[in-house]
């Protein structure tokens, strides 16, 4: 089995930066319960526009299929969606940047 390392940027809806970024520090924990990700700690981190780029690992490909069936997972890919909009790295500005740095958000 091989791991997927995958880098997932959260666009908060308007109000809703403090809520995302509860719901994103619970995210690989909620995941590790059910068994889904590895044990390499998630890296998290703010861009200049308030989008929150995680990068974590899922156990494989395998596991990352298992999770659009886990109703727990579900649960609270539903609570990201009331919060923010999953975008693609491409519309972060800063992923534009040959060496795109961002604030770290610590734990």
């Amino acid at each position: 089995m091989t791991g997927v390392i995958v880098i997932v940027a959260y666009r908060p809806k308007p109000g809703r930066e403090k809520e995302l970024l509860e719901i994103v520090r619970a995210r690989v924990p909620t995941l590790r319960k059910e068994g889904l990700v590895t044990d390499r700690v998630p890296v998290m981190m703010r861009a200049k526009d308030g989008t929150i780029i995680e990068v974590s690992e899922w156990k494989s490909p395998e596991a990352i299929e298992e999770a659009h069936k886990n109703p727990r997972v579900l649960a609270m890919w539903n609570q990201f969606f009331a919060v923010c909009d999953c975008v693609p790295l491409k519309t972060v500005p800063e992923a534009e940047s040959m060496f795109a740095g961002f604030e770290p958000i610590t734990e």
